[in-house]
């Protein structure tokens, strides 16, 4: 077993369970991409058995902080089934689920989610790249499907000196899918959408922002890097609940026409269409849009901001400040006194609190202030663990603008 001995002082933070090795924390040592390695400190004391990675400042991630574990086979059979298993710890009102969450789970760049009966997993780390096959199995042993998508085209890859693939690892089938979410419908394709294909990590704040409407009976909704559309969906939902879906005016942007159309499907997939709403698909650039409709003097009740991630990493968080505040800042200018502003950060380069002073901060410019009603994140599919904080890259806030 080849070993990496690290500088003094630097054991700190696996003795803390935290599962990276950075490459400026090590002496001496190394391995082959993706091999198992023994983690040790400066004085020969083992710390944690990691998988290596060449070309990553994360020049290592921890597998195990058990001397004694051997890193097999029926290791990841094990650690795969956990994960599985955790999920049914929590009340997930889908058939689409996160069952595999990276660090948070023990397997360090996996990430699996589950649609109906497919999966779609993909492999973002030397190590777990290594031992590729083995996971696919013991992923589909663990759930009892037989189809498994793999989407490994994350530029994360590159950073571990891998090369995109994707494409059916474990079966084939159609990749158009739909899941259920909550009490509506939502469509994806798995080779070509977002990430894995959808955005589950906001299934529990659409399902909020549908109780908002439910409850508000909002008249003029702004969704703002709407995707797929599902806050206008769930926006929909909850005025039906209310039986206030006649006269409602639903305004979604993005710059993805692929995106709108699957959007504007999904009205007709939950049955919104005749209902009396007038809706609009604006596939623009959200900045310009919120602009022009400063100048046409238009008001929203509830504006949905989900931008892209703007900061990767810390080195980022400036030049994403501005940006976040931007949006923000023009979003307040267009809500109605007493109106409701959902806004996000999906950047892990911002933290929680940097991302309420942004807020804030664009409150100040636009003249505008406002009660912070709730904090929002991702959902428990998607878990931050104690040793783990970075896993928080989700940040959600429910702005109400206070009346005049």
């Amino acid at each position: 077993m080849k070993t990496l001995r690290l500088k003094p002082g630097k054991e700190r933070s696996l003795q803390r369970r935290h599962p990276w090795v950075f490459e400026s924390a090590i002496a001496r040592g190394g391995a082959d991409s993706g091999e198992t390695v023994r983690v040790e400190s400066h004085d020969g004391n083992f710390l944690a058995w990691a998988a290596f990675g060449p070309t990553s400042k994360i020049r290592a991630r921890a597998w195990s902080f058990d001397e004694k574990q051997r890193i097999d086979a029926a290791f990841f059979s094990t650690v795969c089934a956990r994960a599985v298993h955790a999920r049914g710890l929590f009340d997930l009102q889908s058939d689409g689920v996160r069952l595999v969450h990276g660090e948070a789970d023990g397997l360090p760049g996996l990430i699996v989610d589950r649609y109906g009966d497919t999966l779609v997993a993909q492999f973002l780390s030397a190590g777990v790249e290594r031992w590729k096959d083995v996971l696919a199995d013991a992923l589909l042993e663990a759930t009892g499907l037989t189809k498994l998508y793999e989407r490994s085209d994350a530029s994360g890859r590159e950073r571990e000196g891998l090369k995109p693939v994707t494409g059916w690892l474990r079966g084939e089938g159609e990749t158009q899918i739909t899941i259920r979410e909550h009490d509506w419908q939502l469509s994806l394709d798995i080779a070509t959408g977002h990430k894995t294909g959808f955005y589950l990590d906001q299934r529990d704040s659409r399902q909020r922002f549908a109780e908002l409407a439910q409850h508000r009976r909002f008249r003029r909704v702004l969704n703002c890097f709407c995707y797929t559309g599902g806050f206008t969906v769930a926006a929909l939902a909850g005025l039906k609940a209310a039986g206030a879906l006649e006269g409602a005016s639903l305004v979604s942007v993005d710059s993805s026409k692929p995106a709108l159309d699957r959007a504007r499907a999904h009205l007709a997939l939950n049955g919104f269409e005749g209902q009396g709403i007038a809706t609009e698909f604006l596939d623009a650039n959200v900045n310009t849009v919120l602009r022009e409709f400063i100048d046409q003097g238009r008001t929203f009740d509830a504006i949905v901001l989900d931008p892209p991630k703007f900061a990767p990493t810390v080195l980022h968080a400036e030049r994403a400040a501005r940006a976040y505040k931007d949006i923000n800042r023009l979003a307040l200018k267009l809500l109605e006194p007493g109106g409701v502003l959902l806004t996000f950060s999906c950047s892990g380069g911002i933290s929680a609190d940097l991302f309420h002073k942004i807020v804030a901060s664009a409150g100040l410019d636009a003249g505008v202030d406002g009660y912070i009603a709730e904090r929002l994140g991702a959902s428990p599919d998607h878990p931050m663990t104690i040793e783990f904080p970075e896993g928080e890259y989700l940040k959600g806030l429910v702005v109400v603008r206070k009346p005049l």
